[in-house]
């Protein structure tokens, strides 16, 4: 049985769609992503989920019992915010035992549960400071007890490593995913973020305009971006359109090739000539950008030893390959 089941789920603000009309499953125990820009309906979606909104159309079940419209809090879902919501005249202990007091539990029971919470994301030692005493990732991970500690069938994560830095958000990103292996429970993550969806979910639900534009692995998003939208958003890709695919690939529509997949070789059963329009230094490698004439350029990543551009200059002329499985035909 799914832990999420969506039927045809309409969300409408206005003249503005929000969410159009979207259908899903959502497995017990996996660890979803709903990807995209600002305005493409993934925090409208959690938000339904979560109660905070019901649906114009269509249905919400939880584990197989429609919620479309109960209230949050008839729902076995949990929710972190990227702003923590921590009450900040409670310690952290209390933070965390907060909801198991309002549902009556006793204070022996709820002080035990915060407790383990607290243990389980590395803040055993912090139950009497105040949040005000914590940085922010340490604030993310009483937010993140205060909602295990429910031991929700979902917890929902609305954008909750957007506030911290780019090294802690990483340990954080390694840690929330080892944290859901060990709970087990159904994780949906929403970001707009997407090297995080990709290193962090087991599917990926890419939206756009209120649409799901791409769902699968995140391997098979990358690797076979189902559109240009897909292409563009999720990492970096070189599109051929037109004119441009016909001369260089023989053949029309649009195409997609990962800067990666193209090396500075005749190696490739692909090749094209071209001249150096601009090197980009990125530490391990550097950007190439080769002006194939007409119009057309593909970037490529050029792999050195710490010397700038590897021996490679601007208006350079150079034979450029890759293999014809690296191309993928997407819609516009």
């Amino acid at each position: 049985m799914s832990a999420i089941s969506l039927r045809g789920v309409t969300k409408t603000f206005g003249d503005v769609i929000a969410v159009d009309n979207v259908s899903l499953e959502i497995a017990s125990g996996e660890f979803f992503a709903m990807l995209g820009p600002s305005g493409s309906g993934k925090t409208t979606m959690l938000r339904l989920i979560a109660g905070f909104e019901l649906p114009d159309a269509g249905t919400i079940a939880l584990n197989g019992h429609d919620v479309s419209l109960k209230a949050p809090f008839e729902r076995n879902v949990n929710t972190v915010f990227q702003d923590y919501a921590l009450f900040p005249h409670m310690n952290v202990l209390e933070n965390v035992a907060y909801g198991l007091k309002v549902k009556g539990v006793s204070k022996t029971e709820r002080v035990v549960r915060a407790k383990d919470a607290l243990d389980r994301v590395k803040l055993a030692d912090y139950g009497s400071r105040k949040p005000s005493q914590l940085s922010g990732g340490q604030r993310q991970r009483v937010a993140l007890a205060r909602a295990l500690v429910n031991e929700p069938e979902v917890l929902l994560l609305d954008e909750p490593l957007g506030a911290l830095d780019l090294k802690l958000r990483q340990e954080m990103q390694r840690e929330l995913k080892e944290i859901q292996q060990e709970v087990g429970i159904t994780f949906i993550f929403v970001t707009h973020d997407q090297e995080e969806a990709l290193s962090m979910a087991d599917r990926i639900a890419l939206f756009n305009h209120g649409r799901i534009e791409q769902l699968g692995s995140a391997t098979e998003i990358y690797e076979h971006p189902a559109s240009e939208f897909v292409a563009g958003f999720v990492g970096t890709s070189n599109l051929l359109r037109d004119e441009a695919s016909q001369r260089i690939l023989g053949k029309s529509g649009t195409f997609s090739i990962r800067p990666e997949k193209i090396s500075i070789s005749s190696s490739g059963d692909r090749r094209a000539n071209g001249i150096i329009k601009n090197i980009t230094y990125r530490g391990a490698h550097s950007t190439i950008t080769v002006d194939l004439g007409d119009g057309a350029e593909l970037n490529l990543l050029h792999p050195h030893d710490g010397q700038h551009g590897a021996n490679l200059t601007l208006g350079q002329a150079l034979e450029i390959s890759w293999n014809s499985v690296h191309e993928f035909q997407v819609k516009p």
